[in-house]
């Protein structure tokens, strides 16, 4: 398809509650200048164009037998086409995937995110097809604390250790594989879980991913 017309840099954020911006300490959604895609959009500026997608409860490759539509291989196709042309995907998941229910290591949880990236990559959305850039982000990990807060039973035993595992996991499986880029989100100085539940971003959080992913960004450039 020929997108000469549409002149600004295109960047999907596809993601879980974190990037739909969920709120714990008022168990809502954090404001759209609060958000990091959105707080992206300010700092990247004219000539580039934010699109948030984010789901809470969305996994990389599970059903979910509680809520419906939570898989994110089952969607991510029409969902990237439907915002042609792209110039990037970020992926940040995993934090669902880690739930007890799932029965998966980190490991098996970061084969999940590969097999959901190489999705992506292969999806015509791109504005080249021969030049896709996928850049996955491996969410703030859940703290130890959360088994004593408000989203425990929803989540189950082991989340902390499993949630904790992906990045070192999930950098090798990604790293020779063309057109993907890799951003441990833990590594940014400011970015971590709100200790209302142990698993949501702060709203300083969200500005520290912001900071980061404008750093990968323009870095591409």
């Amino acid at each position: 398809m020929n997108y000469e017309n549409i002149k600004e840099r295109r960047v999907l954020c596809f993601g879980d509650s974190n990037t739909y911006g969920y709120d714990p300490v008022r168990d809502g959604r954090y404001g759209l200048e609060e958000r990091y895609p959105t707080v992206l959009q300010s700092l990247l500026g004219s000539g580039w164009s934010v699109v948030e997608e984010g789901l809470p409860g969305r996994t990389a490759v599970f059903d979910d037998p509680i809520t419906e539509g939570m898989n994110g291989l089952r969607v991510i196709t029409p969902i990237l086409m439907s915002h042609a042309p792209l110039d990037t995907v970020t992926i940040m998941l995993g934090t669902n995937d880690s739930k007890e229910r799932f029965g998966c290591n980190s490991y098996l949880i970061a084969q999940g995110i590969v097999r959901l990236v190489k999705k992506a990559l292969t999806t015509e959305c791109w504005r080249d097809n021969a030049r896709p850039d996928v850049l996955v982000i491996v969410p703030p990990c859940i703290t130890p604390a959360y088994d004593k807060l408000m989203f425990r039973d929803a989540m189950g035993t082991g989340c902390h250790e499993r949630s904790a595992g992906i990045a070192a996991q999930l950098e090798p499986m990604l790293r020779d594989i063309p057109g993907v880029r890799f951003l441990d989100a833990n590594t940014l100085p400011g970015a971590g879980c709100s200790p209302v539940d142990g698993m949501h971003m702060t709203a300083e959080s969200h500005k520290a991913l912001a900071h980061g992913l404008y750093d990968a960004l323009t870095r591409a450039e």
